[in-house]
């Protein structure tokens, strides 16, 4: 395992616990949501350096995809 891929599975794992958190969700509900999400999709890309920003920055784009349908 790199360390970028280090850095995005702990945020993912920050994220997956802010679903349940602060949206009410399952745990598997929030596992599904996250890795379904092109928010995900961004933070897995080396290339956004979304991996390098804070869990609740990152929250606030997925928060806006959930809300709206698309990322912010």
């Amino acid at each position: 395992m790199t360390d970028i891929d280090y850095m995005i599975e702990h945020v993912a794992a920050d994220l997956i616990r802010l679903l349940v958190k602060k949206q009410g969700m399952t745990f598997i509900d929030a596992v599904d949501t996250l890795y379904t999400s092109d928010t995900y999709a961004k933070l897995s890309n080396p290339e956004t350096g979304l991996y390098f920003q804070s869990s609740n920055y990152v929250y606030s784009f997925l928060e806006h995809e959930l809300t709206t349908g698309m990322m912010g």
